[in-house]
């Protein structure tokens, strides 16, 4: 199956991990940012793919997207769909 999302992804993926930001850098720069048990608490999880999450949210079940860097793994930058 071809993805015409994987070179973009593995781009962006590369960036976002050859220089990873502390929370406090990603908060500054895409607002609020999770870590994993945040995430979990606020989000269901639907899917991943690098670096990206599918999302829904817990408080009223918008779906949507975060980015996420590996580490340390903070979540980050929600859109809802």
């Amino acid at each position: 199956m071809s993805d015409a999302t994987e070179a973009i992804r593995r781009q962006q993926l590369a960036e976002i991990n050859a220089d990873p930001n502390g929370r406090e850098a990603l908060e500054a720069k895409h607002g609020q940012v999770w870590d994993t048990s945040e995430l979990q608490r606020d989000f269901d999880v639907l899917g991943f793919m690098a670096p990206y999450v599918v999302a829904s949210r817990k408080s009223d079940g918008k779906k949507g997207s975060l980015m996420f860097q590996g580490s340390p793994r903070f979540y980050f930058g929600w859109s809802a769909d």
